[in-house]
């Protein structure tokens, strides 16, 4: 019988990103710093992260304050619609005001998201073989973070929607063997100053 080892899945939102989404802006690219130095002491295997401009250069940012972190880009830390509910799924109070946004997203990137979001679940997440455990970081967008909170949880596959991450914010989720996954800090944002928190967040939910 193979052993198993627990699994630390850090999860970060990209920096705050230019309004054409092409590169960081200058706060963004000190959150990425910032969030380097916070996992200097975390014995990191990996960096994943998506193929987007924001989400490359914020893991190699984040890379430039570790010691010698491999950078693996992936597809599946891409930014896509995780998974798309009907209706009858959602709460009634609510459901139309979701399904409004999901409808402004391109056909194809719904159409496509759903089995990228199934690979992922696959690929992060649950206990990792061997005798030690497993710490990985994946650099991602708000969505597949959300996704990933909630499959930890046990929630409703459409719950991802609602679970929002601010930029360069840190969550951490342990799969341990034999033992139900446990979400260990959600959008931590202690490694920010005040002026760069809660970046990617509308103004309502900042708090």
């Amino acid at each position: 019988m193979t052993d198993t080892a627990a699994r630390y899945l850090y999860l970060a939102r990209h920096g705050e990103a230019s309004q054409d989404e092409t590169t960081l802006t200058e706060s963004g690219q000190r959150q990425a710093v910032l969030l380097g130095e916070r996992l200097q002491n975390t014995p990191l295997s990996v960096i994943h992260h998506g193929p987007l401009p924001r989400a490359r250069q914020t893991a190699q940012l984040i890379s430039t304050r570790l010691d010698a972190v491999p950078l693996h880009q992936s597809e599946l830390a891409d930014d896509y619609i995780p998974y798309l509910p009907a209706k009858e799924e959602l709460p009634p109070d609510s459901a139309d005001a979701m399904l409004s946004f999901l409808a402004q997203v391109p056909e194809e990137e719904r159409n496509h998201g759903p089995a990228l979001a199934r690979e992922a679940l696959a690929e992060f997440t649950g206990p990792v073989e061997g005798d030690r455990p497993r710490h990985e970081l994946v650099v991602t967008h708000n969505f597949l973070i959300g996704w990933l909170i909630r499959a930890a949880l046990d929630a409703p596959e459409w719950r991802w929607m609602g679970l929002n991450h601010s930029n360069a914010a840190l969550t951490v989720i342990r799969y341990a063997p034999g033992k139900p996954s446990s979400v260990l800090f959600y959008n931590d944002m202690r490694h920010l100053p005040a002026e760069l928190r809660w970046t990617g967040f509308p103004p309502e939910l900042r708090i």
